[in-house]
């Protein structure tokens, strides 16, 4: 029988899943893996406050030291987030010859490279599928599942709380002020939801899915991010009417050597099988050759989804022991790689005005666009009302980022348009 220690940092929902879990399933542990593992220690600042019932012959405490040095624990389970200290936590572990598991999205986009070094210098694995989608097995499917392909594209849906608001807002007609709320009253989203709306969430895991992918390690401030806060019920209604929907998106691309990465809202087709991932589900759609498209899904949050992440990522080390290089965890990168300028995306844009309704308006707008070099594939302006502006919705041909964002500059300072004209780009998936 193969004894694995467990210390495990951070007692909240995902800490408790884990323990809940590893508990249910003993049994199927032992006889299917030969296994047995062992929760020695576990470390929690409000330990006290914890339901620690069922664990009497776990050390509980509210020290880091008493799990980082302690010399029967085999592996340390970090749930605790953020950088400071989890970075301490996870570089002191594996340098004192412990194996690591962590749902840390800030630290492996962040800090990945510097850690996998660290855990190959010292024989050790660090295990992270629990980062992107929860318990959704991309890290695994990527770097083991098809690790043979060449990656071309990923698109993910990788928040569940934005996916949820989105989905709410297009399902239920309401504001994005209500669908937060509800998001909020249902535990979706936190009481200060900035990381998730602001898109920042996203773009870590991105940068994540962009190193396992293409081999380059991608500073998370350099990934082009936009968040949802400026989507409205309009802008759903106009996406419902042209067959489309908006998610919010986290794309990386790679063409010859160069990569896109960028997190935005995105129109895509109806019709696409990621329009279909509602609710707080995530889905990650794969473009590989010679695979083609794969799309993996389900549920990207949650207490139980991402304790499976973590109880796979331990039973995958004892399963496999340590006499091995884990793919995941290596840090060569290719150098021949640079990440591409947002400015130099080229894609069709849905745009929204709120503009006086005046004569020769829609003349001065499409003569800023035309400037431009932009065509405009349709336009739909709602009826006349003499008193108030009104939502002048334009569709674009292929243009970049850069000529889009100098022609808007220029319209928005126009008499006629009030408040900040509001473009989201188009996606073609298929």
């Amino acid at each position: 029988m193969n004894k694995i220690n467990i210390g495990l940092i951070g007692f909240g929902t995902v800490g408790s899943g884990v323990v809940e879990l590893l508990q249910k399933r003993k049994v199927f542990i032992k006889n299917r893996f030969d296994s047995e593992f062992v929760i020695k220690t576990i470390c929690d600042l409000d330990i006290k406050k914890r339901d620690t019932r069922g664990l009497k012959n776990t050390q509980l405490t509210t020290k880091i030291d008493d799990v980082v040095n302690d010399k029967d624990i085999d592996v340390v389970v970090e749930l605790i987030g953020g950088l400071s200290p989890a970075k301490d936590i996870v570089v002191n572990s594996l340098k004192s010859g412990k194996h690591v598991v962590t749902a840390n999205k800030a630290l492996i986009s962040n800090y990945g490279k510097e850690l996998f070094k660290i855990a190959q210098e010292n024989k050790c694995h660090l295990y992270f599928e629990s980062s992107v989608g929860a318990g959704i097995p991309i890290i695994k499917s990527i770097t083991e599942g098809i690790v043979g392909n060449k990656f071309k594209a990923i698109y993910g849906i990788i928040n569940g709380t934005c996916n949820f608001i989105l989905s709410e807002m297009s399902e239920k007609n309401c504001s994005f002020e209500d669908a937060l709320k509800e998001a909020q009253r249902l535990g979706y989203a936190e009481s200060d939801p900035t990381l998730d709306i602001n898109g920042m969430d996203s773009a870590h895991k991105l940068a994540i899915l962009a190193q396992l992918t293409f081999g380059k390690f991608l500073k998370v401030k350099d990934i082009y991010t936009e968040g949802i806060t400026q989507i409205s019920h309009d802008d759903i209604e106009y996406a419902k009417s042209l067959n489309l929907t908006i998610k919010l998106l986290a794309i990386a691309k790679k063409t010859n050597n160069k990569i896109e990465a960028r997190v935005h809202p995105t129109l895509i087709s109806k019709n696409h099988p990621l329009a279909s991932i509602n609710s707080v589900y995530n889905a990650v759609y794969l473009d590989a050759d010679p695979l083609g498209k794969i799309l993996l899904s389900g549920e990207g949050a949650g207490k139980m989804a991402a304790a499976s992440g973590v109880i796979s990522d331990l039973i995958n080390f004892a399963s496999k022991g340590a006499d091995r290089k884990l793919i995941c965890n290596l840090y060569d990168e290719n150098t021949k790689l640079s990440l591409g300028n947002i400015d130099d995306v080229e894609t069709k844009f849905y745009i929204r005005f709120l503009a006086a309704d005046k004569p020769g308006v829609l003349s001065k707008i499409s003569g800023i666009l035309g400037k431009q070099g932009i065509s405009i594939n349709s336009l739909t302006q709602k009826a006349h009302n003499k008193t108030a502006a009104v939502p002048v919705v334009m569709l674009t041909d292929y243009t970049t980022e850069k000529k889009l964002r100098t022609a808007l500059n220029a319209i928005k300072k126009l008499p006629a348009i009030k408040g900040t004209p509001v473009a989201i780009r188009m996606e073609k998936l298929w």
